[in-house]
């Protein structure tokens, strides 16, 4: 069993890892996550075959592993946006969701979590929210692709049907309003090394309840500011950090 750096995405990118040791190759990387995974499982199964004398019953355990991690994902995803019916049009709308998500370098914990805030009736107010959740400089190029998947996305909660204040508590629940972003940890450490634990209280406080509206906090629910975007234990962090 390893341990290695992990960190909270900032922007959606399949391609993120927070090692630095890993940033060759990245084989840990984000959208890497369940093949890694099933890599580790079938070596994991290797070692134990001569404890049970047969491979059967393994392969089937991870034939199974790969079937319902993409089951469990999409209600996750579903879970997530506050649907429920989980159809061969949910699963195109959450593939593309993941691919505008990361063309227009969205916010990950931003995004999710404003997303309660969306009007099925008013689809495009939304994008004003989007631009200011987004780390591109140029929000333009993606405006009609995101109206268009947000037109979708109403037209499907519209169809579901469900109570609004029930769907809306149930996206809270699965979307943290706030997370321990590093820029966040290393202010801490900072404060620290200089003697000072106020923030490191702060934080501890805050993240008792991470899904709660918290308003004394709200500074803390914000995009990971420039100048920690290529800091040193903001951005990457090594296995002896």
């Amino acid at each position: 069993i390893d341990y290695g750096p992990y960190g909270w995405l900032e922007n959606f990118d399949q391609g993120w890892t927070p090692n630095t040791t890993d940033i060759q190759h990245k084989r840990y990387r984000y959208g890497n996550q369940p093949s890694i995974a099933l890599w580790n499982l079938t070596q994991l199964g290797n070692a134990i075959v001569p404890l049970i004398g047969e491979t059967k019953p393994l392969e089937d355990i991870l034939d199974k592993y790969q079937k319902d991690y993409l089951t469990k994902y999409y209600e996750q995803i579903a879970a997530k946006i506050g649907l429920y019916d989980i159809d061969d049009g949910f699963k195109k709308l959450a593939v593309e969701l993941e691919e505008i998500l990361e063309e227009s370098e969205m916010d990950m914990t931003l995004f999710y979590r404003n997303l309660n805030k969306f009007n099925s009736s008013e689809p495009t107010d939304f994008v004003e929210l989007l631009k200011d959740s987004s780390y591109v400089e140029d929000f333009s190029p993606f405006e009609i692709k995101w109206i268009e998947w947000l037109k979708e996305y109403a037209r499907r909660i519209v169809s579901e049907n469900m109570e609004s204040e029930e769907r809306l508590a149930s996206m809270n629940l699965q979307n943290p309003k706030y997370v321990l972003r590093n820029y966040m940890a290393q202010l801490a450490i900072d404060d620290a090394d200089k003697g000072d634990y106020g923030l490191v209280e702060e934080l501890y406080e805050m993240l008792k309840n991470p899904y709660d509206e918290q308003p004394e906090m709200v500074k803390w629910f914000a995009k990971r500011p420039d100048w920690a975007k290529n800091r040193v234990g903001c951005s990457m962090l090594s296995c002896s950090s």
